[in-house]
């Protein structure tokens, strides 16, 4: 594995492999890596592509300093990660690298609708620290795949609108399903964080996006919805929003509806840790 810590290194060492290997999947990380964003890598790997992560902790996403600064960082484990992977490049840029003039002048982008809900709403200014970033990694490395894990499903949906936005038609984006635990909640960075009482109740959030998907043709979604808040409030948890959506507009829905494809999204905090899981429906 080759690692740059430059735009302009990483994009002479992406020039001249042309030929070698046609196209570059590329994996965009904030690093604390887990088995979900090695399958990515894998997945990549599987189909050929040269295979490039970056790992950059983005402080223009992050509308709460103390999210930013708690958010675990584990650099040398990652690489070691990565290696056994057999990842072939690592981007490790710095905040300057990313913003050589300051993040406020690089440019941003207005995702409308999508960031007006669930974690626009809830996270003021996260997307468009995403966009920022994003738009960023596409100019620097300039891949053909962007490989993305589906427990962001929102986040996806941003991007998707990015990629129509700067006209970048030939880039294809990869939505991996969600890698879980044995008792199914879903792989993330911030799980290192969970204190043993905490990680043994976090599955909760997964059990009710399983009920929301079971109950479908049972029970109403506003009295799912109610039983969900409930057993998470019960636990201990704080819940920001239960929702019902559109999985191809993320138009929220007040009831289920089959002959439309339907995603069910949750976020709550235990503690100060903020969670985020989704389940398609049909």
């Amino acid at each position: 594995m080759v690692i740059f810590k430059t735009a302009r290194e990483l994009r002479e060492y992406l020039g001249m492999q042309d030929g070698k290997k046609s196209t570059i999947g590329f994996i965009p990380t904030m690093g604390a890596l887990h088995a979900g964003h090695i399958s990515l890598i894998e997945r990549a790997k599987k189909q050929n592509f040269l295979t490039v992560c970056s790992i950059f902790l983005n402080p223009t996403q992050f509308n709460d300093v103390t999210d930013f600064e708690q958010y675990p960082v584990s650099t040398d484990n990652d690489i070691e990660l990565l290696l056994k992977s057999e990842c072939d490049v690592l981007f490790l840029p710095s905040i300057n690298e990313i913003y050589p003039e300051g993040p406020q002048h690089t440019k941003t982008y207005d995702f409308g609708y999508l960031d007006t809900i669930l974690e626009g709403a809830n996270r003021p200014g996260h997307f468009k620290g995403v966009g920022q970033v994003v738009g960023r990694l596409f100019e620097i490395v300039n891949p053909d795949t962007l490989f993305l894990g589906q427990k962001d499903f929102q986040q996806c949906m941003v991007i998707t609108r990015l990629k129509e936005m700067l006209g970048v038609d030939q880039l294809k984006i990869d939505i991996c399903p969600t890698l879980r635990e044995a008792d199914g909640l879903a792989m993330s960075s911030r799980n290192r964080r969970l204190t043993e009482p905490q990680r043994t109740i976090a599955a909760v959030i997964y059990q009710c996006l399983v009920s929301i998907q079971a109950k479908q043709d049972s029970a109403s979604f506003a009295i799912v919805k109610k039983e969900c808040f409930e057993l998470l409030n019960n636990k201990g948890f704080t819940t920001e929003y239960v929702a019902l959506a559109d999985a191809r507009t993320l138009e929220l829905m007040d009831e289920y509806d089959r002959t439309r494809p339907m995603v069910t999204l949750i976020a709550a905090k235990i503690g100060d840790i903020r969670l985020i899981d989704n389940l398609m429906i049909n």
